[in-house]
C-alpha cells in the first residue's frame, strides 16, 4: 500500500481540550479529555472549506483522513492539490476526487444514520477494502482460491470446550514469563535508548523512550526534521509530529484512551490485566507461524484492545488497539520481539509500531532500569519550547 510510506501533510495549530459532551458527525455521543485552557479544536475552524466532516476534533479528524487513505490505498495527493510540496492547497476543490470523497462521507453517514441508529457499521472499508473502485462482483480466484482473513475489531469469546485456557492462566504464565511479579514491581521506571526507522527507510534516527510506572510514558525520535514525540503523564496524552504541518495536538475522546494504555503497555506492561475491563478469552491463532493465545478487553470512550500471547513462552507478542472515530475505528498495532533480561524482568528489545499513518520500526540498544525522569518529559511537547 503507498500509505505507508507517506505521511499525512494538514495545516494550522490547535487549542487544548476541556471536559465537554459533544455530538459528531454520525449522532454519536463524545465525552473529551478535561485539560487546562479551551474547548476542543474543532475541524471546521482549524481547517479551512470543512463542510461534511464538522463537530470533530482535530486528532479524530486526522484520524479519519487515515481511514479513508487505507480503505482507497491513496495517499494525501491523489485528493489534494500540491499535497507532499512546500505549497499545498488542502482546501481547493479542484481535485474530482476530493469532491467524490466528500460526498462518500456523507452518504456512510447517512448510511449508518438511516439503518443502524447512528453508529459505525458501514465505513469505507466495508466497500473499499483498499482498492479506489470496488469491486461488484466476486472473481473465480477469490471464489476458489486461498481465502482472505477479514477478521472483526471486536471478537467473540471462545466457546465452551474449545480448550483454550481462562484469562487468569494465560496473565499468570505472562507474568511469569516475564520475571514474577515481585521483579516487575521492582522496576518503577526506565530510559531506553536506541535507534528508529521509518517503514522501507534504511536511515536510522536516534530514538529514546521514557517510561514511569504504572502509566506515564513518552517516545522521542530524534528524526532530521525534528523530534517526533508521543507522551502521556498518565491523564493527557500528546502527539508531535515535525515533517506534517500539524505539529503538536493533544489527544481527545478515545484517541486519549489509546494514548493513555500505550503509556501504559510501555511503562508497566505486567499490569496490563487492571487497565482494561470487559476481558474476554477469543480462540487462538498463529501469528507468523507460531501459536498465539488471544484475549480482548475494552475502556472508555469505545477504546477495544487485542492482545497475543506467545503459546510457548507466555510472552506478548502483539497488541491492537482501535480508537473510535465517527468514520469507523482508527487501528494501532504494535509487534514485540528480542526479549531480554533487564534487571531480571524480560524486555522487548525490538518492536514495530503500525498505525494509520505509517509504520516505524525500533531497535533499543540499552535498558536504564530505575533512574530519575524529569516530569516535563510526560508533558505537552509545545512547552519545552
Amino acid at each position: 500500500m503507498k500509505l505507508l510510506s507517506k505521511r499525512f501533510i494538514v495545516s494550522g495549530t490547535i487549542a487544548l481540550a476541556i471536559g465537554v459532551v459533544l455530538i459528531s458527525t454520525n449522532g454519536t455521543r463524545r465525552v473529551f479529555a478535561q485539560t487546562a485552557g479551551s474547548t476542543p479544536q474543532m475541524s471546521e475552524k482549524y481547517f479551512k472549506n470543512v463542510t461534511v466532516m464538522k463537530g470533530v476534533p482535530v486528532d479524530e479528524f486526522m484520524g479519519e483522513m487515515g481511514l479513508f487513505s487505507a480503505a482507497l490505498s491513496y495517499c494525501c495527493g491523489e485528493c489534494h492539490v500540491n499535497a507532499g510540496t512546500d505549497h499545498p492547497d488542502w482546501a481547493s476543490d479542484a481535485k474530482p476526487t476530493k469532491v467524490i470523497a466528500r460526498q462518500m462521507a456523507a452518504m456512510v453517514v447517512a448510511i449508518n444514520k438511516n439503518n443502524f441508529h447512528g453508529g459505525t457499521n458501514v465505513t469505507c472499508w466495508t466497500c473499499h477494502r483498499g482498492s479506489p473502485t470496488p469491486a461488484k462482483t466476486a472473481s473465480m480466484d477469490i471464489i476458489y482460491g486461498e481465502p482472505l482473513s477479514f477478521p472483526e475489531d471486536v471478537l467473540k469469546a471462545a466457546p465452551p470446550g474449545s480448550g483454550t485456557p481462562t484469562l487468569d492462566q494465560i496473565f499468570d504464565k505472562y507474568t511469569q514469563a516475564l520475571g514474577g511479579a515481585a521483579k516487575t514491581a521492582a522496576i518503577k521506571s526506565f530510559i531506553a535508548k536506541g535507534t528508529s526507522n521509518l517503514y522501507d527507510e534504511a536511515v536510522k534516527d536516534p530514538a529514546e523512550v521514557f517510561a514511569k510506572a504504572p502509566n506515564q510514558a513518552a517516545s522521542y525520535v530524534h528524526q532530521r526534521g525534528g523530534d517526533n514525540i508521543r507522551s502521556s503523564d498518565g491523564t493527557h496524552g500528546f502527539v508531535q509530529l515535525p515533517q506534517t504541518t500539524v505539529k503538536e495536538y493533544p489527544l481527545t475522546g478515545s484517541l486519549l484512551e489509546g494514548g493513555k494504555l500505550e503509556a501504559e503497555m510501555i511503562a508497566a506492561p505486567w499490569g496490563l490485566k487492571n487497565y482494561l475491563t470487559n476481558w474476554k478469552v477469543a480462540l487462538p491463532t498463529t501469528i507468523d507461524g507460531k501459536g498465539v493465545w488471544v484475549v480482548q478487553g475494552s475502556g472508555n470512550n469505545g477504546l477495544v484492545a487485542t492482545f497475543y500471547f506467545d503459546k510457548e513462552t507466555g510472552l506478548l507478542t502483539r497488541y491492537a488497539r482501535y480508537v473510535t472515530t465517527s468514520y469507523g475505528r482508527v487501528p494501532t498495532q504494535v509487534d514485540y520481539s528480542d526479549y531480554r533480561p533487564v534487571a531480571g524482568v524480560m524486555m522487548p528489545f525490538k518492536w514495530t509500531y503500525g498505525w494509520i499513518s505509517g509504520r516505524d520500526q525500533y531497535e533499543i540498544s540499552e535498558y536504564q532500569p530505575n533512574v530519575a525522569i524529569d516530569a516535563a518529559k510526560f508533558g505537552d511537547p509545545s512547552l519545552k519550547k
